[in-house]
This record gives C-alpha cells, structure tokens and sequence, in this order.
C-alpha cells in the first residue's frame, strides 16, 4: 500500500452553497488530465479516473480488481489473498463472482420488477394520501422517502417491515465512512445473527419471497450456495436496496422543488417521468465517493499506464458530468437522454437492483408531484443537513410544505 505523499487530496468537499454539485476539482481535472494522482482518506494514493469513457473503460477492464476495495473513503484491506467475507458480492471477482450473481438475475429482471408496479404505485399512494391528511411542514425523509424502498425491498425479500428501525439504524452506521471499525463491525454481526434467524425460519416454513427462491434455487443447483453466502447477499440487497432510492427520491425532490418549472412540467406530463428520472440519477450520482479498483494487471486508461498493484478510483460524479457525453451537464434537462450514465456503475458490478430503483422513482414522480400541489422546501437550502460523510449522498431530513 503506498503511503501518503505530496500528491493533491482527493476532491471530497462540496464547494460551498452548491450541495448539489460534485466537487469542484473534478471538472479541472477532466479538462487538463483526466487521470491522476490523489491521496485518499482511506490512507492511500490512487489514481482517480473523472471522463465519462475512462470511468467505463476502468470498471470492465479484465485487469482490476474490486477485492477489498469499497471506497475511496474506507480503508481497504491490505491482505489481498485474505478471503473476502463469505458472500460478499461486492467485493469478489471473476467466476467466485459470477457464482453469487447469478444466484440473483433470475429475481431482476425487468419482467419481475414489472409484477411489482402495481404494489409500489399502490404505496407511494398510500404514502401521498398520509402526506395530504397529516401536518405541515414534515420532514419528506422520515414519511415518505426512506418508507417506500424499504417497505419495497422488505416485500421482495421477505423481511418484516416491523424490523424496520432496527435495520434503519444499522444500515446508518454501516453506510458511515468515519465511524468507529469495531462498532461497524459489531453491527454488522447484529444484522448477520438478524438475517440468520430470518434464514432459519424459511427454511423451515419457505414463502413467496426472495430469500425463499434463492434457498430452493441453491438446492437445486450443482453448485449450491452456502446459508452464510445467502445471508450476507441479502443484508447487501437489504441496504442497497432502501439506502440508494431513499436518498434519492429525497435529494431529487429537494432539488425539483428548487425548479418550479421543472415540478410544473412533470406535472403537466407525466410521461416525462422516465427520462427525468435518468437525469436526476445523472446529475445527482449519490455514489458520491466512486467506486474504489486495486489494478491486477498494467492497463492503459486516458492515455497513462497504471501499474499492477497501484489503486484506482472510478469518480462516477464526475463521468456524470463530462461535458464530452452531455450538452451543459451541470443544467438539468428532464427531456435528457441519459439513460447510459454511470449512476449504477458500469461492467460487471452494475447495480442489479437499477431496475426496481428506476420502477420505484418513474411512480414517485409521476404521482407525487401531481397530487400535492405547490410542494415546496419549509426550510432555506442552507438549512438542510446533508449526508457528507456517507457512502451514499442524502439527506438527515428533509421539511417540506405545500399548498393547500
């Protein structure tokens, strides 16, 4: 691992007054070098990647590797050959990969996330009619942002919903870059012994749900799947699941309630919900640290050669934002094709679950913002409190008003 040298800091700080933007450094850095140098607050030097075309070429280059490697902002492991924690599919290469995913791909595709529109039309619904009948102003991440994926993912998994606290609050500190390593790993214990329980029931008493199918479907394969690989794909689902869509319904709604035109126009279309969807997912790139590589092999990405051992970072903000793929890509534009931007990733890590999050924010924007007229912030900008120190970008809260 190198050690900390003179090269420049990683760009993590938000310029100040735009919470919405990625770090200032990235567009610099597109424009002069596209590759460099940076110390990360993980404790390493790396290579961050910041054009739309690197950042692809990086993430389905045979030649790196995502073992051990979360973020730019976590400490990798510096035992390479150590095993990866059992399931952990984030963090495993190759046909160990491949093996675990494919344990998944029959429960994500977009015939499956289809059979789940009706059931999320019905409960962002729900969620819009407590908004109408209850107080004002209320805090849109508490009642209706973080509810919806999490009473989604519970539904697919198979996970009480009355559990939700509990797995709110661990999720919280398992998705902090600078908490404590021995309580994040303690956590992370709770929610394993959680799951295991849960694990223990269905395979005595097997439901309609995710976790069920995967059980049988490792039965019946030549290649089955332990209980502790299981258990650890599902708390991956669990978290990513909520965690990702929560923060963005809540992040984009902020930012569209600062654009009444923008809320005017979805209004007034809502057929314009898919491609404003993709632009949110674009512009906001709640991934907001990139996706961490360690390079197995040398290989070439924006003209430099980086060597086999060295780190590299994949900045998805700022590939979201290169303005060599998009026409003024700091200016939202819901009519945007942007279909093929990096918020999910790119290769073989893609997100799986994209679909089920596009489903999720396609009916949030087509139904919110038609029904509660005049949605607005209750609080200046300025007085948001924003998730700086996460792996994934949000909101602690978020007041909101309409009119009556």
């Amino acid at each position: 691992m190198t050690e900390l040298s003179t090269v420049p800091a990683f760009p993590a700080t938000r310029a100040p007054g735009c919470p919405f933007e990625p770090p200032a450094e990235f567009a610099p850095m597109r424009d002069q070098e596209a590759i460099t140098q940076a110390s990360c607050p993980a404790g390493i030097d790396a290579w961050v990647v910041s054009r739309y075309e690197d950042v692809r070429a990086l993430l389905s280059a045979p030649g790196v590797s995502s073992r051990k490697a979360p973020s730019a902002h976590v400490m990798p492991d510096a035992d390479l050959d150590r095993p990866v924690m059992s399931g952990n599919v984030l963090q495993l290469d190759g046909k160990e990969h491949a093996r675990l995913r494919r344990m998944l791909t029959a429960e994500f595709t977009v015939r499956r996330m289809e059979a789940l529109r009706p059931y999320i039309q019905r409960i962002v619904d729900e969620h819009v009619d407590a908004l109408l009948a209850g107080p004002k102003p209320v805090d849109f991440y508490e009642h209706f942002a973080l509810p919806i994926p999490s009473l989604v993912i519970c539904e697919l998994l198979g996970v009480p919903y009355e559990d939700r606290e509990m797995i709110h609050a661990r999720s919280a500190t398992l998705m902090a870059v600078d908490g404590n390593p021995e309580v994040m790993y303690a956590t992370h214990g709770e929610l394993r012994d959680y799951m295991g329980t849960l694990f223990t029931g269905k395979l005595a008493d097997p439901g309609d749900d995710l976790i069920s199918r995967m059980i049988q479907r490792s039965r019946e394969s030549g290649d089955p799947v332990s209980e502790d690989e299981m258990v650890e794909l599902s708390i991956t689902l669990l978290i990513a699941g909520h965690e990702t869509t929560a923060n963005m319904i809540a992040l984009s709604t902020a930012v569209l309630a600062q654009h009444p035109d923008k809320l005017q126009a979805l209004r007034d279309t809502p057929g314009l919900a898919p491609s404003a969807v993709e632009e949110m997912l674009r512009y906001l790139s709640v991934v907001q640290f990139g996706l961490l590589r360690y390079a197995t092999d040398d290989l070439d990405i924006g003209g430099r050669t980086v060597k086999a051992g060295d780190w590299v970072v994949a900045a998805l903000n700022s590939g979201n934002r290169d303005e060599r793929v998009y026409d003024r890509p700091d200016a939202i534009d819901l009519e945007r094709k942007a279909k093929t931007h990096l918020a999910f990733g790119f290769g073989i890590h893609q997100c799986i679950g994209q679909q089920l999050a596009r489903i999720e924010l396609r009916e949030v924007y087509a139904r919110l913002f038609g029904r509660v007229p005049g949605l607005r912030l209750a609080v200046s900008p300025d007085r948001i409190s924003f998730k700086d120190n996460t792996l994934v970008y949000g909101v602690h809260e978020l007041p909101v008003t309409w009119e009556d």
